[in-house]
């Protein structure tokens, strides 16, 4: 199912989503184990593309045992064969994949779309994006719609993920200082955006989106929080808290203004090095797995901790009629 959702899958995907409550040689051991086994029944296909990253593409057979078991599927082998470097595609369904291990519904970019634009008829303008955002740049007002490359719904609110597989210019800069700033907002579905979380490929990328971040603090931090200004404060490395003003009523039918903590951004590195790690190499800990807590992304320490995570292949089977959960 996740290759045809997917299209294209990496092994480190299955391990995510298949064995995520195993330490990572362990889960990536099985993952292996179990694509093998998938590609030697010709239900997926490898390819290796120019960055010289393994693939797997599901095959007319792998489609043909979905639609036999009810789910509607499609081959994607030709649609891999002809794919570059997917990288960035890649990574944000790897995203999406950890969210759902941790139990959160989770879309990507184009499935949010998908979603935004359910019921749209003919002659009706396509919603763009999730978040509308302006700047300034050169004398001129810029307005933009951002889209997120993947997103999760939590209790409280939406986490808006970016994965920066390339330094931003100044425009992406200048649309993630708008894109900080708006946390806190109500979003087309009525969701709150609570949370942005930049993952970065290289740490150069990575010091850059902490250099924007850090920039807007030092503008705004130290004017009093009225109208639409809001702090952003680093409380810990790389996670920042947004704070803005707000009118909250008394019981005596009076208001006054207090400052709140409307969410945070969080900026970690990207975990290019878990795909790379062989199962018998020995040496220092893997860092980046879900024991770590880091994914799908670092909790900041006002929240509560990751809950552990549990293999959807060891989840009991829902009973017939239950819809429950």
């Amino acid at each position: 199912m996740m290759a045809n959702r997917f299209r294209v899958i990496r092994t480190i995907d299955v391990a995510a989503g298949c064995f995520p409550e195993r330490p990572y040689k362990a889960a990536l051991t099985a993952a292996q184990r179990a694509v093998r086994g998938m590609v030697k029944a010709k239900l997926l296909r490898r390819y290796r593309t120019d960055r010289f990253q393994s693939v797997c593409g599901l095959t007319a057979p792998g489609a043909a045992s979905l639609q036999e078991a009810g789910i509607d599927a499609s081959s994607s082998v030709r649609r891999v064969s002809d794919m570059r470097n997917p990288e960035h595609r890649l990574w944000l369904q790897f995203l999406v994949i950890a969210c759902e291990a941790r139990g959160l519904r989770a879309q990507t970019e184009s499935e949010v779309l998908r979603s935004l634009n359910k019921g749209t008829t003919a002659g009706q303008p396509m919603v763009q994006g999730l978040v509308s955002v302006t700047w300034t740049r050169g004398g001129k007002t810029v307005r933009q719609s951002l889209r997120p490359d993947a997103i999760s719904y939590e209790a409280d609110g939406v986490t808006f993920f970016e994965a920066d597989i390339s330094k931003r210019g100044a425009n992406r800069e200048a649309a993630l200082s708008a894109l900080a700033v708006s946390i806190g907002r109500t979003l087309p579905g009525g969701e709150v955006l609570r949370r942005v979380v930049v993952f970065c490929k290289t740490d150069r990328i990575r010091l850059r989106a902490l250099a924007v971040l850090r920039r807007i603090g030092a503008e705004q931090n130290g004017k009093v929080l009225v109208g639409d200004r809001v702090h952003v404060r680093e409380s810990e490395e790389g996670v920042f808290e947004v704070w803005r003003g707000v009118e909250e009523k008394l019981a005596d039918g009076r208001s006054h203004a207090v400052d709140r903590r409307m969410g945070h951004v969080i900026v970690q590195a990207l975990p290019t090095w878990l795909p790379k790690l062989r199962v018998e190499a020995a040496g220092e800990p893997i860092v980046g797995w879900f024991s770590d807590g880091l994914l799908p992304y670092r909790r900041p320490t006002t929240m509560a901790p990751w809950p552990a995570c549990t293999s959807p292949l060891l989840r009991p089977a829902r009973a017939p009629g239950n819809t429950g959960g």
